[in-house]
């Protein structure tokens, strides 16, 4: 089996070199390329991928004009695809255990699996970054989307995405690469129809670091919202359950403002609160942790963010 890397990159120069030492190993042994598909960084993470190419030629920089991580994939496959079997995506802001492509391609030779994907546990490392790694790996944040909690292994519609093979992946069209958010999901949807599987391991885990900040948090979950608006219109999906009661939040909370009209449209708010107070009890209660308790209200920033880029795609887009 024939596999290559792809980590689309944008300003990764603290992380890159990391991701990269990660994978020599393996790459060495499969005699797999690592293509670091760049979006036209402004710091040194250009000039780190070339020092390290010249050390193993194994390492390749790719310019992604299009910027996008989609089009990064699209063109790495476009690019090396020829000749190869799978395709391994990495996210350069993310951990990986050693004998993590190593047991993505067991997966897929055991299961005969198009994807397989992985689960993903979000691990902060300070302040706030900590509570908003706690609100992602709750239940109550993340809606208990598969790829977010633990699994023993199972057959899915989504997932974090890990590696494919080479000749689904091009059946399908690839990525859309005018999607700058939710163009995984979009991309399972395509595989899913065209009768391909995806599988779930539950063997390894992508460590993710999420957003340290809560306006950066709530500019990811908008586009989150907006990316899943344009899944919807594009192939006229119904949204699951617990996306429709996230995507009514913001309009929901939105009465808040008719409250000089009668005290009753401040119900809605209310009980967002009351819901959020609720969750980051819970939330801390498991983890022990008091500060955690804030965690309830960052998942409620979460949804109504996902909520508001959700309609502002829809009806201003």
């Amino acid at each position: 089996m024939r596999v290559f890397i792809v980590i689309p990159t944008l300003n990764e120069e603290h992380h890159i070199a990391r991701v990269i030492a990660g994978l020599e190993t393996f790459s060495l042994e499969r005699n797999a390329p690592i293509i670091i598909a760049d979006g036209g960084s402004t710091d040194g993470t250009r000039e780190i991928v070339r020092a390290i190419s010249e050390q193993n030629s194994l390492v390749q920089l790719l310019e992604n004009p299009a910027r996008l991580q989609s089009a990064a994939v699209n063109l790495a496959v476009e690019t090396y695809g020829d000749g190869y079997d799978f395709v391994i995506r990495l996210d350069a802001h993310s951990e990986y255990p050693a004998d993590y492509c190593d047991v993505l391609l067991e997966e897929a030779e055991r299961t005969g699996a198009a994807s397989v994907v992985t689960s993903m546990v979000a691990v902060g490392q300070g302040g706030a970054q900590k509570v908003i790694a706690s609100a992602q790996n709750s239940p109550f944040g993340n809606g208990g989307s598969a790829h977010r909690n633990a699994s023993d292994g199972e057959w899915v519609g989504h997932g974090h995405h890990a590696l494919m093979r080479v000749d689904a992946f091009r059946e399908v069209g690839g990525y859309d690469g005018t999607f700058s958010h939710n163009e995984d999901a979009e991309l399972d949807y395509r595989l899913v129809q065209a009768g391909h599987k995806i599988w779930l391991t539950s063997r390894t885990k992508v460590l993710y670091h999420p957003r340290s900040t809560l306006q950066s948090l709530w500019r990811q979950y908008f586009n989150f919202g907006r990316g899943r608006a344009r899944n919807v219109a594009k192939h006229r999906m119904r949204l699951a359950k617990r996306q429709l009661i996230v995507a009514a939040l913001f309009p929901a909370l939105l009465l808040a403002l008719l409250v000089p009209v009668s005290p009753i449209f401040a119900f809605p708010l209310m009980l967002w609160l009351a819901g959020c107070f609720v969750a980051g009890v819970m939330i801390s209660v498991g983890s022990g942790k008091a500060v955690d308790a804030a965690a309830g209200f960052v998942a409620g920033l979460m949804h109504a963010a996902w909520s508001a880029g959700f309609w502002y795609q829809r009806i201003i887009k």
